[in-house]
């Protein structure tokens, strides 16, 4: 059941180019792996979605890539700040499946050291970044395996495992040409987090389906997403 509180930041870290913000947990439920918090900033209109990177005793930690307006208010909190949280929203990854191998790029990791954690630490991971500064942020999951920019991840995969993905778009395609059975965590705008906005709509199958709803994974299946005004 998702709930909406207001959460203390009880740290805040640099991870690469990214911030980690913990806040604490209250009475939110971490759900399943995948899913998705609608975060929000004080004094800012609108929050953001974000993938929950870990969940720790009693804290609930989201990577942010500060690169608007609403993500850059969220990093530049302090501890002690109040954020807005509500979730868990949307679809998680199904992990009843018998090889999985996680596989991530740039600010896609962020959902893997909580899938992980669940999974087990033995669980193969397989991080792509642009460059080193980025590929920092792979210190979250220790062991991986990381290949940078032009290398791509769909070099590094091994065969015969379960993928489950989150990553830019044309990796996704990437993988899921290589393995349509492949779960897939999508991106694309958000403003409520719940349906009402219609701003994450994609196009499946033919099909427009509202991702905060019937995503952000998705088993298998192509997501065309409208353009995104600059």
């Amino acid at each position: 059941m998702p709930l909406r509180e207001r959460r203390r930041v009880t740290g805040i870290e640099s991870v690469g180019p990214y911030t980690l913000v913990r806040v604490d947990r209250g009475n939110l439920d971490a759900g399943v792996p995948g899913q998705f918090f609608m975060v929000e900033a004080p004094g800012r209109v609108l929050p953001r979605p974000f993938s929950l990177c870990l969940a720790e005793a009693g804290e609930l930690a989201f990577l942010i890539d500060a690169i608007g307006p609403g993500t850059t208010a969220i990093a530049e909190v302090s501890v002690g700040d109040s954020l807005h949280v509500f979730g868990p929203l949307g679809n998680g990854f199904r992990l009843d499946v018998e090889r999985p191998v996680l596989v991530g790029g740039g600010i896609g990791i962020a959902p893997f050291p909580f899938t992980r954690s669940v999974l087990g630490a033995g669980t193969p991971v397989v991080l792509g970044f642009r460059n080193s500064h980025f590929a920092e942020a792979a210190a979250l999951l220790p062991g991986a395996e990381v290949v940078i920019d032009p290398v791509l991840v769909t070099e590094a995969l091994p065969a015969g495992r379960d993928i489950l993905a989150c990553g830019p778009e044309p990796m996704l395609e990437a993988i899921r040409r290589i393995d349509p059975a492949a779960q897939l965590a999508w991106e694309a705008p958000m403003a409520c987090g719940y349906g009402a906005c219609f701003g994450c709509v994609v196009e499946i199958d033919g099909t427009l389906k509202r991702l905060c709803l019937e995503g952000p994974v998705i088993g298998g299946a192509p997501a065309v997403f409208p353009a995104v005004p600059a």
